[in-house]
């Protein structure tokens, strides 16, 4: 991983430094008590909505707010790092924004057009806890590529790792999209859940969150960074255990129609 240019010079940049490094300690920390507690517990909202959560909102404006610092507070953490104006930085920037645009603004107005007569609520304390997750992560992220990247001492060896990385990431961005597609297109059409076929639903339960997974990883590649591996973990950790909770509803409820050869996230293995 690339090391990081930490050095304290002020009272100023020291508490900069610690704020960094205790919320990328927490983007580590957070993850096994989410990968446990999500063997239990199923988020409360699409297939696995239910009462008892609280107040709730359309789910197409809960995406929206939670999803938002990923873009807002990211582009305003950005402003402010030694780096800024950096090619490589912004580079790293445009890809990050690249997911989070289309989460933030274009897969909430999707749901709004296409699937508001159908769509289950979105519980508030639900989006809260994402919202707040995704404050850390947006700060860690973009703090990393704007203020801390050493890029002086990677030369060339960043640019090749940046098109791997951004090659795998946009393999993963491309089957979340589609997949996401997919669903919402089911959603809309009416008379409760369906089976979704086609593309690489013919392999696993989940294609939209394996694709969210590989588009991290690619995004760990890129910036050779603990903050990206970090986001990677986490996010494997979130959406794994979802994902066969899924694939435990789709077999519960569809029983002998559903493709027993469908993995529930990993195709053939998981």
């Amino acid at each position: 991983m690339a090391e990081a240019q930490f050095e304290p010079s002020s009272s100023s940049s020291f508490s900069d430094e610690s704020l960094y490094l205790y919320c990328l300690l927490t983007l580590y920390l957070i993850g096994p008590p989410t990968l446990i507690a999500l063997q239990f517990i199923q988020a409360p909202y699409g297939r696995h909505r239910r009462s008892g959560w609280g107040p709730t909102i359309p789910p197409w404006l809960a995406w929206f707010l939670m999803e938002s610092p990923t873009v807002f507070f990211s582009l305003l953490i950005y402003s402010f790092g030694q780096f800024a104006l950096s090619f490589q930085s912004l580079s790293l920037l445009s890809v990050f924004l690249l997911h989070y645009i289309h989460r933030t603004c274009i897969y909430p107005l999707r749901l709004r057009r296409r699937n508001t007569k159908t769509a289950s609520a979105f519980p508030i304390s639900v989006a809260a806890m994402a919202f707040a997750f995704n404050l850390l992560n947006s700060y860690v992220q973009s703090r990393w590529i704007s203020h801390y990247a050493d890029y002086g001492a990677e030369g060339r060896w960043f640019w090749w790792r940046f098109a791997a990385g951004l090659a795998v990431f946009l393999a993963g961005m491309v089957v979340n999209v589609t997949s996401d597609l997919t669903l919402v297109r089911l959603k809309a059409e009416g008379g409760g859940y369906k089976i979704p076929k086609g593309g690489m639903f013919e392999l696993v339960s989940c294609p939209n969150y394996l694709g969210e997974m590989v588009e991290w990883l690619g995004w760990a590649i890129m910036s050779w960074s603990w903050a990206g591996l970090g986001f990677f973990l986490y996010t494997c950790s979130n959406l794994v255990p979802r994902a066969i909770g899924n694939h435990k509803w789709y077999l519960e409820k569809f029983k002998e129609d559903y493709p027993s050869h469908r993995k529930a996230v990993i195709p053939f293995l998981c």
